[in-house]
């Protein structure tokens, strides 16, 4: 029972270093290559945001086929294929000769990750022990968290000592690393799709892509994602319209730091306590967070608020990916992963073009004031929602 019980597994381990390999090849790209497309092409800044962006919408696409897809050919197949996509997208970058075949390259760099993270997702979701699930994927997502921070660290160093090339042989390298690193994996029969034809009682429509019991915190994922894209895209824009450039250079490195002292404790407290214990915190340090940012004036306040956002949105979107597995079949994990992360992506990638209005007309103050009541607005549809829904309070 002790064995079974187990989560520091090979496969656990190995899966999260694929993981977090993927992601800071991601966040790298994610911050240099509108300025390469600016720098190679002389493309518009409009159009440099959309080479930056087309990456969001294809990662969206992968992700609403993938789940339904791991119900027939199984986890561990769709990881290999979404690895071997994403290291074809990374080499093409190479042969990017031009401003649309840029757009179509990242466009496929976007589907390889959508199909191989959301693999990655599901795969660890499978191997950990169901009583240790809110534990598990909280450590898991620490690849993730740690890739925000230093992917877009490493991406803006070597932007500005070497040649883009250079990003792009280090992200071939670490894309070939993470394929090589899955051969190591092991097969588990609950990993492996059984069901190559329909049965009668399968679910249809909407049900193939989407999982319903996993919607309600979804939806809640969603608000509290695109106000982190609201820091995500406009903090350098504040702090140097604020004069607080300097500490906004370690504004990620704290978020990340108040994420890994937290996360062991949220995750062991989801399990043992359920969802309101974590959630209901998570996401009044976030607004909170968001409101001290909107009233920043110096480096220390800045970064204090970095912190109580990592505290906040950090420890909120690892909880919520284990509520949303909670009670969801084995075979359905792939779909309800899925879904989590197409409404994450979906509140990551369109809510900067919302909010980038909402700047323009009221200053970035005020925009993070805004979004501060987002996640109000969010924190009472959560409670109205798990008074009576139980996937989102388990």
């Amino acid at each position: 029972m002790e064995e079974n019980q187990n989560l520091w597994t090979k496969d656990f381990i190995f899966i999260s270093i694929i993981n977090f390999f993927l992601m800071i090849v991601m966040y790298m790209l994610m911050v240099t290559i509108a300025p390469f497309a600016v720098e190679e092409y002389g493309t518009s800044a409009s159009m440099a945001g959309l080479v930056s962006g087309i990456f969001i919408i294809g990662t969206l696409s992968a992700r609403l086929a993938t789940g339904r897809v791991i119900e027939s050919i199984g986890s561990r197949k769709i990881l290999l294929i979404g690895l071997v996509l994403s290291v074809i997208a990374v080499a093409l970058y190479f042969a990017a000769g031009s401003l649309p075949l840029l757009l179509i390259v990242r466009f496929i760099h976007g589907i390889g990750l959508g199909i191989a993270s959301t693999a990655t997702g599901t795969m660890i979701a499978q191997i950990i022990p169901p009583s240790r699930r809110g534990e598990g994927i909280g450590y898991f997502s620490l690849s993730t968290v740690l890739a925000t921070a230093i992917g877009p660290f490493f991406g803006i160093y070597l932007s500005q000592h070497v040649t883009f090339t250079w990003l792009f042989v280090f992200s071939l390298v670490l894309g070939i690393i993470g394929l090589a690193m899955f051969f190591f994996v092991e097969k588990r029969p609950e990993e492996e799709g059984h069901e190559v034809s329909e049965p009668a009682d399968a679910p249809k429509g909407l049900a193939n892509y989407i999982e319903k019991s996993a919607l309600p915190i979804a939806v809640i994922t969603l608000l509290a994602g695109v106000g982190y894209s609201g820091v995500l895209s406009f903090l350098s824009f504040f702090a140097k319209e604020e004069g607080l450039v300097g500490a906004a250079s370690f504004f990620f490195l704290v978020y990340a730091a108040a994420i890994l002292v937290s996360r062991p404790f949220s995750g062991k407290l989801l399990d043992r306590k359920g969802g309101p214990f974590v959630i209901i915190p998570s996401l009044i340090l976030f607004a909170g967070g968001l409101l001290l940012l909107s009233n920043t004036a110096t480096g220390l306040m800045l970064l204090v608020a970095g912190a109580v956002i990592g505290f906040g949105f950090g420890n909120f979107q690892s909880c919520a990916q284990a509520i949303a597995l909670f009670g969801v079949p084995i075979k359905r994990i792939g779909i309800a992963t899925s879904t989590f992360y197409i409404f994450l992506d979906f509140g990551f990638g369109f809510g900067p073009y919302v909010l980038g209005g909402v700047a323009t007309a009221y200053g970035y103050r005020e925009l993070y004031l805004i979004l501060s009541g987002l996640i109000v607005a969010a924190l009472v549809l959560y409670l109205l929602i798990a008074r009576n829904k139980k996937p989102v309070s388990a």
